[in-house]
């Protein structure tokens, strides 16, 4: 199992490094090249998200994204570190995890529009969080590398 593991500070202009790191990441792993743009939007999405968090919450520390390359998945984890901050995702069709739907959003309609996003371009996708932070983690399928004789 090879992991890439990408910190960089709440800044708006980092997410496009991210977005570039995952879709490398991805297309090494064997990752479809059709469903690279999606890798792309999804963690852009993932990234802004955690990046809009942080600054609105005042929180200095990185914001962690985690790419795992697994036999025949390829997983990326976007976290920030903000506590509860999955709030409001078992109202977003598609997602796993979260809290129950009568909880509030934080954050408004801007954070809901984001996990809708996200689960419109990812079908394995689970949001958690907990007191050190939440987690979105997407996961797409690999396909075996050719060997060639």
């Amino acid at each position: 199992m090879a992991t890439v593991e990408l910190r960089f500070s709440a800044q708006p202009e980092h997410v496009r490094t991210a977005r570039l790191v995952a879709a490398a990441v991805a297309r090494r792993a064997g990752v479809d090249e059709a469903v690279l743009d999606e890798v792309r939007l999804a963690v852009g999405e993932a990234c802004s998200r955690a990046v809009g968090l942080h600054r609105s919450h005042g929180i200095d520390a990185p914001v962690r994204v985690v790419l795992t390359e697994e036999e025949k998945l390829f997983s990326i984890e976007v976290g920030d570190g903000v506590p509860g901050s999955g709030v409001g995702a078992s109202a977003v069709p598609g997602v796993r995890g979260g809290p129950a739907p009568d909880d509030e959003l934080d954050d408004g309609a801007e954070d809901e529009m984001g996990l809708a996003v996200i689960s419109g371009l990812v079908d394995d996708v689970e949001v958690t969080s907990g007191e050190s932070g939440g987690v979105i983690r997407m996961s797409w399928p690999t396909t075996p590398a050719t060997v060639l004789p």
